[in-house]
């Protein structure tokens, strides 16, 4: 398996759209729909993938750059936003989702003093375990939600 930072070439991105739209046949997060370029341009993109070249997954995000002081952050902090981690689900619980984010994590760390990331899984136990436990994440908030109709 090679995890690299890669350039939004055209074949790119129609390969991790595709990948979107499995993951949004999945119905495995709340309101997840398959992206749109519109949705990745801009954003750094890193890949994992099998030695012939086949993406096992990926992983997408951008710097951003505080502009107020919050609980969480003092203003002029610098981190790395996390819009999406995704790997087939043949290649889960292999370690390819932990190496994209390791890989991350070791490219950014000059530019970003910390990540964030949100989530809309309906397995909320095994991402908490994937990013708190795997990763060294740490929480600090949640955002719950209850239908009423």
């Amino acid at each position: 398996m090679v995890i690299r930072e890669t350039e939004e070439t055209p074949e790119i991105l129609d390969q991790l759209i595709a990948l979107s739209a499995d993951w949004e046949r999945e119905n495995s997060c709340h309101g997840y729909i398959k992206n749109t370029p519109a949705d990745i341009a801009g954003n750094r993109v890193f890949l994992a993938e099998a030695d012939n070249g086949v993406i096992l997954g990926y992983l997408f995000g951008h710097m951003e750059t505080a502009e107020r002081q919050t609980s969480i952050y003092a203003r002029g902090t610098k981190w790395f936003e996390v819009e999406e981690l995704y790997v087939r689900p043949e290649y889960r619980n292999q370690g390819v989702g932990q190496a994209l984010f390791r890989h991350m994590e070791w490219v950014v760390k000059s530019e970003a003093e910390m990540i964030l990331l949100g989530t809309a899984t309906k397995n909320y136990r095994a991402i908490l375990h994937f990013y708190i436990d795997e990763l060294g994440m740490e929480f600090w908030s949640a955002r719950l939600f209850k239908r009423l109709r």
